[in-house]
């Protein structure tokens, strides 16, 4: 597997040259966040980004992400004019030598968390999501979270819930369909793989339509468009934070049909009513058995690119919360250690 860590560009209050001491540390995985979403990434700055990755060590294989236009997921009129730009960014990443464009067909909001700052029992501070809080939430007031691509404003985001209202799953599916089928076959010309990432948190979120929750989700997506480049990020926290979910089985199934074209590892608190934590990656901190998940990438043939997914804040650090050095940076060594243990003897 190739290691890899996120970096949200020249405002990321962490070094590469940090990044670059993790040991295994091989590659970045970033975006160009300050083009409006739908609009073109320019060549220029996707080869400028990939030079300044390069001149610390490391390499730019992964995109993530290139969000998605909320006209295309609300299949109205003007979703072509965006697929086309979709389309002409994918050249663009892959004649700049990309390899792999992670993106997500969630409606309205990326992840999702009530708490951004729940602190545990050793003092450290995680991500968190309870079912209580989130009906407490006030969608009026507006909403952001850290690692989201975009942000609405108040009176933007009334405006855009209403027009999700009535949407059913069956007419989001089409409209995840009409992408696929446009965008997909880009991406099998310019050899570049496309990597959907599961809902976050894999359960219904204020009356939004969601339809990457779940095994048969991804299984259906994967055949509207059966070929290799249609693919899956993989994500063991988000789908992990579902009960429905067998994440080792999920990396057994898909990693085995070679679709796993990008792996986030990471461990997920769960209790029974749904509410979850994010934990130290840790096997014994969380819910999943992450030896077991990375034994069986190890056991697929897997040789794709993965990265320690959110981590807590410790040792006092501040900064973009569940995007520190510290807790990812334990994280990527912990990993290390399992794939190094996994392999045959």
């Amino acid at each position: 597997m190739k290691m890899s860590f996120r970096w949200y560009g020249e405002t990321d209050p962490i070094p590469l040259a940090y990044i670059r001491q993790i040991p295994g540390m091989s590659n970045i995985v970033s975006a160009l966040h300050d083009v409006p979403v739908g609009e073109v990434w320019p060549l220029d700055r996707i080869q400028a980004l990939k030079h300044r990755i390069e001149a610390a060590g490391l390499k730019f294989e992964v995109v993530e992400s290139v969000a998605l236009h909320e006209d295309i997921k609300l299949g109205k009129p003007g979703r072509d004019r965006y697929i086309a730009n979709y389309q002409q960014t994918l050249r663009h990443l892959a004649q700049a030598g990309i390899q792999v464009v992670a993106y997500n067909f969630m409606p309205v909001f990326d992840w999702t968390r009530t708490s951004l700052s729940k602190t545990l029992e050793d003092g450290s501070t995680c991500l968190s999501f309870s079912i209580e809080d989130l009906e407490k939430i006030d969608l009026d007031q507006g909403m952001s979270l850290p690692g989201w691509d975009m942000s609405f404003q108040p009176a933007q985001m009334k405006a855009l819930l209403a027009e999700y209202q009535g949407m059913s799953v069956e007419q989001y599916r089409d409209n995840l369909a009409y992408f696929l089928k446009a965008v997909i076959p880009v991406a099998q010309e310019l050899q570049l793989k496309m990597a959907i990432h599961p809902d976050d948190p894999p359960r219904p979120l204020f009356g939004l339509p969601r339809i990457v929750s779940n095994r048969d989700d991804l299984a259906r997506i994967l055949k509207i468009v059966d070929v290799p480049e249609n693919g899956i990020t993989l994500c063991s926290g988000s789908l992990g934070a579902g009960p429905q979910n067998n994440v080792e089985a999920l990396v057994r199934e898909f990693g085995g049909m070679g679709r796993i074209h990008f792996a986030h590892l990471r461990n997920v608190k769960v209790d029974p009513d749904g509410d979850f934590e994010e934990t130290a990656h840790l096997s014994a901190c969380g819910s999943l058995d992450m030896a077991a998940i990375v034994r069986a990438y190890r056991e697929v043939g897997f040789t794709g690119h993965f990265r320690p997914d959110h981590g807590r804040m410790i040792w006092g650090e501040t900064g973009k919360p569940g995007y520190g050095l510290f807790d990812r940076a334990l994280g990527a060594v912990y990993l290390n250690g399992l794939w190094e243990a996994s392999a045959p003897r």
